[in-house]
């Protein structure tokens, strides 16, 4: 393939979308259904940062972005029809092929405390000296555990990208994330750091869930596929969040004595 520097360029999500949240097809089955998995919505409608179901089964709590205000608010809202009726307007382009998005999680054992890993990828303000594909973050937190931070990274081809993120911290148990400034290849990209603690460390992982833009496939040269695109996705994510995963492993590691 040519030269990808250009591939993860930052492009700003568009304004209101036309279509209603019916209309859209689904990645699975070609019959888009949003409350069939409501975890799924931070991929689907551009203010839906997160989802978590309640333990009732009826309703769900939703944290929604003002991308304005670059503010979070959370509200608890039914989980039937009713609730997509403030977001139908806020769906993101349909996804008419389900191979368009990509979802994997890579899973990294630390033999360290929890509370290390956990700082180690909460302080991403310190990234760029501490994880050597990161070179530069300028991260604000002006509500306790929701960040929004610009980032400039390096992909293992040499070329470099400048994102913007919003993330919500669940202290010791959760990071999830969302671009909200995209690279030109992708329509969506959220995912999480989880944590997992077992009697021998902990379990950290990377999830990643990318949906590709069509029209900008032909960025990573002529004639390319969404195989090849989903491949080259594959690779860049997964390398750059398991290198941080790694520095965390050191992090912790070192403060463990191991």
């Amino acid at each position: 393939m040519p030269d990808n520097s250009s591939v993860l360029a930052p492009t700003r999500q568009g304004a209101g979308l036309t279509e209603a949240a019916g209309s859209a097809t689904s990645v699975t089955d070609g019959s888009f259904d949003p409350l069939a998995d409501v975890t799924t919505w931070p991929q689907f409608f551009r203010s839906v940062v997160h989802v978590q179901p309640l333990e009732d089964g009826e309703e769900v709590r939703v944290w929604i972005l003002d991308a304005e205000r670059e503010t979070v608010s959370t509200r608890v809202v039914p989980r039937d029809a009713s609730a997509l009726e403030d977001l139908k307007d806020d769906l993101l382009p349909a996804v008419s092929d389900p191979d368009l998005t990509i979802s994997f999680a890579d899973p990294l054992f630390i033999g360290g405390a929890l509370s290390d890993v956990y700082r180690f990828l909460y302080e991403a303000d310190k990234w760029p000296q501490r994880v050597d594909h990161v070179s530069r973050i300028v991260l604000t937190e002006d509500t306790p555990n929701v960040q929004f931070f610009d980032m400039d990274t390096r992909t293992p081809d040499g070329s470099s990208h400048t994102t913007r993120s919003v993330r919500l911290c669940f202290p010791e148990e959760l990071i999830v994330y969302k671009q909200i400034k995209l690279p030109a290849l992708l329509d969506a990209h959220t995912g999480h750091w989880k944590f997992t603690v077992t009697r021998e460390g902990v379990v950290a992982e990377a999830r990643h869930t990318a949906t590709i833009k069509p029209s900008a496939l032909s960025i990573l040269g002529p004639g390319t596929t969404v195989e090849d695109a989903r491949r080259y996705l594959r690779r860049v994510l997964s390398a750059n969040s398991l290198n941080s995963l790694r520095c965390a492993k050191a992090y912790a590691e070192e403060r463990a004595g191991v």
